[in-house]
């Protein structure tokens, strides 16, 4: 196995670099053809890997790639999932290279080489490891499990018709385990599996006023501004210790024992860095939690943006109409993103003085996910990268939200494994994104590996 990857190894960076050429940017209407184009490649390379019953399948939106390698109804079936589709390049004059003309360049983090193009770690370099550790499993004769690939083209856009064809293809993607690697490493040489994600709640709000901009000389101090009437209803959503302050909000949010709190406490982290890599003289967070506790198994309310009166150049002595908000709450434990938008909704409603309308609009959300650390598919990702790195695994809780793996865990009754290996430092969604040739390659070893001790644990 070792040596035909690494005999190969060239043609497989070739390939992923044809990959990359191709500007399958799901949230422009521009880039349709090439989104398509991009889809009758992953299956072409699908095919040619040794997968079976390969298709381009339809939705209403962009279409999903499946294919499958079917070895014995006795052993064990891992589904892989990942998406073929990248953000926007934007904005352009911030990449130093074409953000669709991969180069490989060496950098500090990445001595051995990274390669620099859009969608590089985002997640055609990670998904298109797994395609090549099953072409290296089929050409060698080491296939210990049966194998499914479903790569959509929508996950940018937040996945639009994955549910759909989820929900009418549950026989075909029926399987043990999913595998995803769509996350990342804690850091360079450290490898790390993902156990959980936080949900997500999103909503705007508007608050109104009076029927039209006023006079603020004329009005000022005898009507309600909305903007003022804003700012002091989210000032009112946390307390002194920085919990948020929704009745109910944490009926729902698990305790994890301190034992499981002492293993993500081993992930290298200095705060002093942190704060020094985000230019900040000091942090701010829930009290009696640590910051990656903070980021990982605590939930959290944000303002992603707030406007509303005049905020072009000079000045425009107005009392606005209207003000705006955007909010995010991220969630954990069993919080169910509906009731949480519910009970924000109605809270939020309750805070607006007199003089004031609200109305809050939601707008999309997603499940928490945890997988337990001794899942057998845990434990098999685990064993595979500690013969890759010669050390543990750290379980680590991503603050972030893959709102799909909820989704597969509810239509597909079945866990998903966050095998991931990029790194923070890669700069997905922003210019210069890149991807590490040795997290490439290690990913590839490790992939096998995974197959092998997953089919071990579930059939002795």
């Amino acid at each position: 196995m070792k040596t035909y990857i690494d005999k190969h190894k060239q043609r497989f960076l070739d390939e992923l670099m044809t990959l990359l050429r191709m500007p399958s940017i799901s949230a422009d209407s521009a880039y349709q053809e090439d989104v398509l184009k991009t889809a009758d490649a992953v299956a072409a390379f699908l095919k040619a890997a040794g997968a079976n019953n390969v298709d381009v399948c339809e939705t209403p939106g962009y279409p999903v790639v499946y294919g499958d390698y079917h070895v014995d109804d006795a052993l064990p079936t891992v589904l892989v999932y990942g998406h073929y589709d990248v953000q926007p390049a934007d904005p352009l004059d911030l990449w130093d290279s074409e953000p669709f003309n991969p180069v490989v360049k060496v950098t500090d983090i990445h001595p051995d080489g990274a390669v620099f193009a859009r969608g590089a770690c985002d997640d055609k370099g990670q998904f298109f490891m797994h395609l090549k550790a099953f072409e290296a499993m089929v050409a060698t004769g080491n296939t210990p499990c049966n194998m499914k690939f479903m790569i959509e083209g929508e996950e940018e856009v937040g996945s639009s018709n994955l549910a759909w064809f989820v929900q009418r293809n549950h026989q075909r993607l029926s399987c043990d385990v999913i595998v995803i690697s769509d996350t990342g490493m804690i850091a360079p040489g450290v490898p790390s599996i993902t156990t959980g994600l936080r949900g997500l709640s999103y909503v705007e709000v508007e608050v109104t006023g009076p029927n039209r901009d006023l006079h603020s000389g004329l009005y000022g101090g005898a009507v309600a501004n909305p903007i003022n009437a804003l700012a002091d209803m989210i000032s009112q959503l946390h307390d002194k210790d920085r919990q948020v302050t929704i009745p109910g909000f944490y009926d729902r949010v698990e305790t994890m024992p301190q034992k499981e709190r002492d293993r993500l406490a081993k992930a290298p982290f200095t705060l002093d860095a942190y704060k020094q890599s985000l230019d900040l003289n000091g942090i701010q967070g829930e009290k009696s939690y640590s910051t990656m506790e903070r980021t990982g198994i605590r939930p959290a309310l944000d303002v992603n943006g707030i406007w509303g009166g005049y905020t072009g150049e000079g000045a425009k002595t107005v009392i606005a109409s209207k003000a705006y908000a955007k909010i995010s709450m991220r969630l954990v434990g069993e919080q169910d993103h509906e009731a949480i938008t519910k009970a924000f909704t109605t809270y939020f409603m309750s805070l607006a003085p007199e003089g004031v309308k609200v109305k809050v609009s939601p707008f999309h959300g997603g499940q928490p996910y945890v997988c337990p650390t001794d899942h057998p598919g845990y434990l098999a990702a685990e064993k595979a990268l500690k013969v890759v790195y010669g050390m543990d695994a750290l379980p680590v809780r991503s603050g972030g939200s893959i709102p799909i793996v909820a989704l597969f865990e509810a239509e597909l009754g079945v866990k998903s494994i966050l095998l991931g290996f990029g790194l923070d430092s890669d700069a997905i969604h922003s210019p210069n994104e890149h991807y590490g040739l040795r997290n490439f390659y290690d990913g590839i070893r490790s992939i096998p590996l995974f197959y092998q001790f997953y089919a071990e644990g579930t059939t002795s």
